[in-house]
């Protein structure tokens, strides 16, 4: 299997675990890349250089009280850095007790030269946990943009973070309750993982 096979393998088995924008009785996502909406089963395909930052938006609206978990996540290398954003790259970010509302959580991105001359995914991966339970109510992991990483460097200003952890939080239309913010890694009930570890695997010895 050559290189370019075995990535499109990767990129449509990440597209089958779910769709950039959905809904469900617990709530819903819009999804965006530099500030434009990706709907329904679209994904950004960019064409970037090594540190050239680009930006992805998520608006969740949840229906009930919930306890939720994000991250911005790929095939398990160090492909992309967070500059600025709720969360590092491959971490969770933890919030307790979120009342209904709609929360946004924005990162910006850089690719790394890991696998520059190549293509790879960014995924975005949930988590709902109603008040009180411990199995999830809902979870997913979707692909929000596929990149292709050229081997320029990128040369203009990237940005820093200058917030601080109080004003890194989503943003909501509404307080909310007894937030209690952390980022960690994962909780081990991502089946994605499975099969992106497979592909990864692919993808090293298609590189050799």
């Amino acid at each position: 299997m050559n290189l370019k096979s075995v990535i499109w393998f990767g990129f449509i088995l990440l597209l089958l675990v779910g769709n950039a924008s959905a809904s469900s009785q617990y709530g819903s996502i819009d999804v965006y890349y530099n500030d434009k909406i990706l709907p329904g089963k679209e994904v950004a395909k960019p064409t970037l250089k090594i540190g050239e930052p680009f930006k992805v938006k998520v608006d969740m609206t949840l229906n009930q009280t919930s306890t939720l978990f994000v991250q911005v996540c790929s095939l398990g290398g160090n492909f992309f850095e967070v500059v600025d954003g709720p969360s590092e790259f491959e971490k969770t970010k933890y919030i307790k007790s979120l009342d209904p509302g709609k929360y946004t959580f924005e990162w910006t991105i850089v690719p790394t030269d890991e696998w520059a001359g190549g293509s790879i995914p960014l995924n975005f991966w949930y988590q709902i946990n109603l008040p009180g339970e411990d199995e999830p109510a809902i979870k997913g992991e979707f692909t929000i943009a596929y990149c292709t990483i050229s081997n320029g460097h990128y040369e203009g200003e990237t940005p820093t973070s200058e917030q601080s952890e109080s004003e890194n939080q989503p943003t909501s239309k509404k307080p909310a309750s007894e937030n209690s913010p952390s980022s960690a890694s994962a909780p081990a009930f991502k089946l994605v993982t499975a099969i992106s570890a497979l592909v990864l695997v692919f993808l090293r010895l298609s590189r050799q």
